[in-house]
Protein backbone atom coordinates (compact mmCIF):
# COMPACT_ATOMS: atom_id res chain seq x y z
CA UNK A 1 0.00 0.00 0.00
CA UNK A 2 2.77 2.36 0.99
CA UNK A 3 4.67 1.48 -2.18
CA UNK A 4 1.62 2.32 -4.26
CA UNK A 5 1.31 5.72 -2.60
CA UNK A 6 4.99 6.47 -3.25
CA UNK A 7 4.66 5.54 -6.89
CA UNK A 8 1.53 7.68 -7.22
CA UNK A 9 3.32 10.69 -5.75
CA UNK A 10 6.28 10.19 -8.06
CA UNK A 11 3.94 9.97 -11.02
CA UNK A 12 2.16 13.16 -9.93
CA UNK A 13 5.52 14.94 -9.54
CA UNK A 14 6.62 13.88 -13.02
CA UNK A 15 3.34 15.06 -14.54
CA UNK A 16 3.62 18.39 -12.70
CA UNK A 17 7.18 18.81 -13.95
CA UNK A 18 6.06 17.95 -17.47
CA UNK A 19 3.24 20.50 -17.27
CA UNK A 20 5.67 23.18 -15.99
CA UNK A 21 8.05 22.41 -18.83
CA UNK A 22 5.29 22.80 -21.39
CA UNK A 23 4.15 26.01 -19.73
CA UNK A 24 7.65 27.52 -19.78
CA UNK A 25 8.11 26.57 -23.41
CA UNK A 26 4.77 28.10 -24.23
CA UNK A 27 5.66 31.33 -22.42
CA UNK A 28 9.04 31.43 -24.12
CA UNK A 29 7.39 30.97 -27.52
CA UNK A 30 4.95 33.81 -26.88
CA UNK A 31 7.74 36.11 -25.75
CA UNK A 32 9.81 35.24 -28.80
CA UNK A 33 6.84 35.94 -31.05
CA UNK A 34 6.34 39.33 -29.37
CA UNK A 35 10.00 40.19 -29.84
CA UNK A 36 9.83 39.18 -33.52
CA UNK A 37 6.86 41.50 -34.00
CA UNK A 38 8.67 44.31 -32.21
CA UNK A 39 11.73 43.79 -34.39
CA UNK A 40 9.60 44.28 -37.50
CA UNK A 41 8.13 47.46 -36.00
CA UNK A 42 11.61 48.74 -35.14
CA UNK A 43 12.80 48.19 -38.72
CA UNK A 44 9.65 49.88 -40.06
CA UNK A 45 10.30 52.81 -37.71
CA UNK A 46 13.89 53.16 -38.90
CA UNK A 47 12.82 52.98 -42.55
CA UNK A 48 10.14 55.63 -41.98
CA UNK A 49 12.62 57.90 -40.18
CA UNK A 50 15.18 57.42 -42.95
CA UNK A 51 12.54 58.30 -45.55
CA UNK A 52 11.66 61.46 -43.60
CA UNK A 53 15.35 62.34 -43.40
CA UNK A 54 15.67 62.01 -47.19
CA UNK A 55 12.52 64.08 -47.70
CA UNK A 56 14.00 66.82 -45.52
CA UNK A 57 17.18 66.83 -47.60
CA UNK A 58 15.15 66.91 -50.81
CA UNK A 59 13.09 69.90 -49.63
CA UNK A 60 16.21 71.83 -48.61
CA UNK A 61 17.82 71.08 -51.96
CA UNK A 62 14.74 72.29 -53.84
CA UNK A 63 14.57 75.52 -51.84
CA UNK A 64 18.25 76.21 -52.53
CA UNK A 65 17.70 75.45 -56.21
CA UNK A 66 14.92 78.04 -56.37
CA UNK A 67 17.00 80.61 -54.49
CA UNK A 68 19.97 80.18 -56.82
CA UNK A 69 18.02 79.54 -60.01
CA UNK A 70 18.01 81.81 -63.04
CA UNK A 71 14.28 82.41 -62.80
CA UNK A 72 14.82 84.22 -59.50
CA UNK A 73 17.18 86.63 -61.28
CA UNK A 74 14.73 87.35 -64.09
CA UNK A 75 12.12 89.07 -61.92
CA UNK A 76 11.99 92.59 -60.54
CA UNK A 77 13.67 93.47 -57.25
CA UNK A 78 10.42 93.85 -55.29
CA UNK A 79 9.06 90.44 -56.28
CA UNK A 80 12.48 88.84 -55.79
CA UNK A 81 12.72 90.20 -52.27
CA UNK A 82 9.29 88.82 -51.38
CA UNK A 83 10.10 85.41 -52.84
CA UNK A 84 13.45 85.30 -51.05
CA UNK A 85 11.74 86.05 -47.74
CA UNK A 86 9.30 83.18 -48.36
CA UNK A 87 12.15 80.83 -49.34
CA UNK A 88 14.13 81.79 -46.23
CA UNK A 89 11.07 81.22 -44.06
CA UNK A 90 10.55 77.76 -45.56
CA UNK A 91 14.24 76.99 -45.16
CA UNK A 92 14.11 77.96 -41.50
CA UNK A 93 11.02 75.88 -40.81
CA UNK A 94 12.53 72.87 -42.57
CA UNK A 95 15.74 73.16 -40.55
CA UNK A 96 13.73 72.98 -37.32
CA UNK A 97 12.84 69.39 -38.23
CA UNK A 98 15.58 67.23 -36.73
CA UNK A 99 15.70 63.54 -37.64
CA UNK A 100 18.47 61.19 -36.66
CA UNK A 101 18.81 57.50 -37.46
CA UNK A 102 21.88 56.11 -35.74
CA UNK A 103 23.97 53.27 -37.09
CA UNK A 104 25.67 50.61 -34.97
CA UNK A 105 29.26 50.18 -36.19
CA UNK A 106 32.31 48.22 -35.17
CA UNK A 107 35.75 49.83 -35.05
CA UNK A 108 36.58 48.83 -38.64
CA UNK A 109 33.36 50.37 -39.93
CA UNK A 110 33.97 53.55 -37.92
CA UNK A 111 37.42 53.90 -39.47
CA UNK A 112 36.10 53.22 -42.98
CA UNK A 113 33.36 55.84 -42.62
CA UNK A 114 35.87 58.40 -41.37
CA UNK A 115 38.15 57.77 -44.37
CA UNK A 116 35.29 57.91 -46.89
CA UNK A 117 33.95 61.15 -45.41
CA UNK A 118 37.42 62.69 -45.43
CA UNK A 119 37.91 61.86 -49.11
CA UNK A 120 34.58 63.42 -50.09
CA UNK A 121 35.22 66.52 -47.94
CA UNK A 122 38.59 66.98 -49.61
CA UNK A 123 36.99 66.84 -53.05
CA UNK A 124 34.35 69.40 -52.07
CA UNK A 125 37.07 71.86 -51.03
CA UNK A 126 38.63 71.63 -54.50
CA UNK A 127 35.39 72.16 -56.44
CA UNK A 128 35.64 75.96 -56.54
CA UNK A 129 39.14 75.80 -58.00
CA UNK A 130 38.36 73.16 -60.62
CA UNK A 131 34.67 72.39 -61.04
CA UNK A 132 35.05 70.16 -64.09
CA UNK A 133 37.90 68.16 -62.58
CA UNK A 134 36.01 67.94 -59.30
CA UNK A 135 32.91 66.69 -61.08
CA UNK A 136 34.88 63.92 -62.80
CA UNK A 137 36.48 62.96 -59.52
CA UNK A 138 33.11 62.81 -57.75
CA UNK A 139 31.76 60.68 -60.60
CA UNK A 140 34.60 58.22 -60.01
CA UNK A 141 33.72 58.12 -56.30
CA UNK A 142 30.03 57.63 -57.09
CA UNK A 143 30.88 54.86 -59.56
CA UNK A 144 32.50 53.01 -56.66
CA UNK A 145 29.12 52.94 -54.86
CA UNK A 146 26.91 51.44 -57.57
CA UNK A 147 26.42 47.79 -58.43
CA UNK A 148 25.84 48.20 -62.16
CA UNK A 149 28.79 48.83 -64.46
CA UNK A 150 29.24 52.63 -64.64
CA UNK A 151 30.27 54.49 -67.83
CA UNK A 152 33.07 56.28 -65.95
CA UNK A 153 36.27 55.08 -64.24
CA UNK A 154 35.92 53.67 -60.74
CA UNK A 155 38.01 54.85 -57.82
CA UNK A 156 39.22 51.46 -56.60
CA UNK A 157 40.66 52.79 -53.35
CA UNK A 158 37.41 54.53 -52.45
CA UNK A 159 35.43 51.41 -53.39
CA UNK A 160 37.45 49.27 -50.98
CA UNK A 161 36.81 51.80 -48.21
CA UNK A 162 33.05 51.99 -48.90
CA UNK A 163 32.72 48.20 -48.91
CA UNK A 164 34.16 48.21 -45.38
CA UNK A 165 31.47 50.65 -44.19
CA UNK A 166 28.18 49.62 -42.59
CA UNK A 167 25.37 49.06 -45.07
CA UNK A 168 23.43 52.15 -43.98
CA UNK A 169 26.58 54.26 -44.26
CA UNK A 170 27.12 52.96 -47.80
CA UNK A 171 23.65 54.20 -48.76
CA UNK A 172 24.25 57.59 -47.14
CA UNK A 173 27.62 57.99 -48.88
CA UNK A 174 26.05 57.23 -52.25
CA UNK A 175 23.19 59.66 -51.59
CA UNK A 176 25.59 62.44 -50.59
CA UNK A 177 27.62 62.00 -53.78
CA UNK A 178 24.45 62.07 -55.88
CA UNK A 179 23.41 65.33 -54.20
CA UNK A 180 26.82 66.89 -54.84
CA UNK A 181 26.74 65.89 -58.51
CA UNK A 182 23.26 67.40 -58.92
CA UNK A 183 24.42 70.61 -57.29
CA UNK A 184 27.39 70.82 -59.65
CA UNK A 185 25.15 70.22 -62.65
CA UNK A 186 22.77 72.98 -61.53
CA UNK A 187 25.67 75.36 -60.92
CA UNK A 188 27.09 74.71 -64.38
CA UNK A 189 23.69 75.35 -65.97
CA UNK A 190 23.35 78.66 -64.13
CA UNK A 191 26.85 79.74 -65.20
CA UNK A 192 26.08 78.94 -68.86
CA UNK A 193 22.78 80.82 -68.71
CA UNK A 194 24.42 83.88 -67.17
CA UNK A 195 27.24 83.83 -69.71
CA UNK A 196 24.75 83.46 -72.56
CA UNK A 197 22.79 86.44 -71.30
CA UNK A 198 25.93 88.57 -71.25
CA UNK A 199 26.61 87.69 -74.87
CA UNK A 200 23.06 88.56 -75.83
CA UNK A 201 23.07 91.85 -73.89
CA UNK A 202 26.43 93.55 -74.55
CA UNK A 203 25.01 96.91 -73.43
CA UNK A 204 24.76 95.54 -69.92
CA UNK A 205 28.56 95.39 -69.86
CA UNK A 206 29.00 98.94 -71.13
CA UNK A 207 29.33 97.99 -74.82
CA UNK A 208 27.60 99.98 -77.56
Amino acid sequence: MAQAKIQAKMSDAQCAKFRRTLSMADRSGRLLESLDQLEMRVEALREAASAMEQERECILEMIQSIQNGQEMRNICDGEREELELTANRLMGRTLTVEISVGTIRNSQQEDALRKATSMIDEMVKKLLDDMEGGRQRLQALHAACVTEAPPVPIDQKFQAIVISCALEDQKNIKRRLETLLRNIENAEKNIKIMDHQKLENPNANGCQ
